[in-house]
């Protein structure tokens, strides 16, 4: 954490990311805005199994930094899914909605070319804190 900058704003590190040059999120008052996650493993290895692997390990990502920084799953209000193939979108969604079972963050998807790691699936969303 460096709140060097401004108290209503904070840096939070990941030991999984360290040395990249992000953060794992960062807090602006009472906001929580995640840094994009792809399908790795505590090891920093994408996980095996296409789409549906990808997607529920960068959804526990998610849920990880989220509940290390203060908010968790019910309390993300917006989600970005950028997608190597939208023809995945399908497979990808029957994933992440089993992670929302009170609300539906507003969401956008996208295709995206050349995903890090070559990851078919990138998530980043915003939450509000506790």
């Amino acid at each position: 954490m460096d709140s060097n900058v401004n108290s209503d704003i904070e840096y939070y590190a990941s030991d999984l990311l360290k040395g990249l040059p992000f953060s794992a999120a960062v807090r602006v008052g009472r906001m929580l805005y995640l840094s994009g996650q792809i399908g790795i493993d505590a090891s920093g290895k994408l996980v095996p199994g296409g789409i549906s692997a990808e997607t529920r390990q960068a959804m526990e990502n998610i849920k990880a930094v989220l509940e290390d920084n203060g908010s968790f799953l019910d309390h993300v209000v917006k989600a970005t899914v950028m997608l190597a193939d939208m023809y995945e979108w399908s497979e990808m969604n029957k994933v992440y909605v089993t992670y929302f079972d009170k609300h539906l963050p507003a969401r956008s998807a996208l295709g995206a070319n050349g995903l890090a790691m070559g990851a078919r699936v990138e998530i980043e969303c915003i939450a509000v804190l506790r």
